[in-house]
């Protein structure tokens, strides 16, 4: 036992938890503004099954989540929602849709906010150890949720950003469009795999430069929390 540990990459081990526990809390917020949403907007299917919780155990689907750590985006279980049940049924379906991304950015702005209060009294953006640790988590886990939320807004079936997209098409179209909803996971992984079909970085192009634009916008929160205690 004792030559396990002596063994064990640490540095593997900590470069690991320090993205799968910050996807842990931003996929499982984002799937649980989903079902509190649908719950207030009267589809109570989310509630009955358990999925109106905090424990990432009810929302994370491991292959998404493997996703999330290698590659810095991913996915989870999603949500079962039950359009019958909504008085507006395209509308508050567009609002169930949209409150998943929505929480993710302010859960960015919160942790660009708490990294900055705690960027000196950890050792600062150099820090080593526990404190280098903690710092590295709470930016990833901000990084993270831009992320998340900038990916779940690809107006592609079936996420997020297609329902929000498709409530602007007439009531005819909208149904056509969501009928086939199934079938935008076969546009999505060709999208996704542009780079080595066509050698064009499609997702690194504009996904990834709009995270990066979005978190350099958000600087100034983490900047103004420093301030604050420097």
């Amino acid at each position: 036992m004792g030559n396990f540990f002596q063994n064990l990459n640490w540095s593997f081990l900590t470069d690991v938890l320090t993205v799968a526990i910050p996807a842990l809390v931003c996929l499982t917020i984002h799937e649980l503004a989903h079902g509190f949403t649908a719950y207030k907007l009267g589809d109570p299917t989310a509630k009955k099954m358990g999925r109106l919780t905090f424990n990432p155990i009810k929302h994370i689907d491991i292959f998404g989540l493997l996703m999330m750590v290698m590659f810095k985006f991913g996915w989870a279980k999603p949500v079962p929602v039950d359009m019958r049940n909504f008085k507006k049924p395209k509308w508050y379906m567009a609002i169930t849709a949209f409150a998943g991304p929505l929480s993710n950015m302010i859960l960015s702005v919160i942790f660009f906010f708490v990294f900055g209060l705690l960027l000196t009294p950890l050792g600062g953006p150099y820090a080593q150890g526990a404190g280098g640790f903690v710092i590295d988590m709470i930016y990833i886990t901000a990084y993270i949720n831009v992320a998340l939320a900038v990916f779940n807004l690809i107006p592609i079936p079936p996420l997020d950003g297609s329902k929000v997209l498709f409530s602007l098409l007439p009531e005819k179209a909208y149904y056509i469009l969501m009928r086939y909803e199934r079938y935008g996971i076969i546009v999505l992984i060709i999208f996704l795999n542009m780079d080595s079909i066509l050698n064009i970085n499609v997702f690194g192009a504009t996904i990834g430069r709009l995270t990066g634009t979005l978190v350099d916008a958000l600087s100034w929160v983490w900047r103004a929390s420093y301030s604050l205690v420097n």
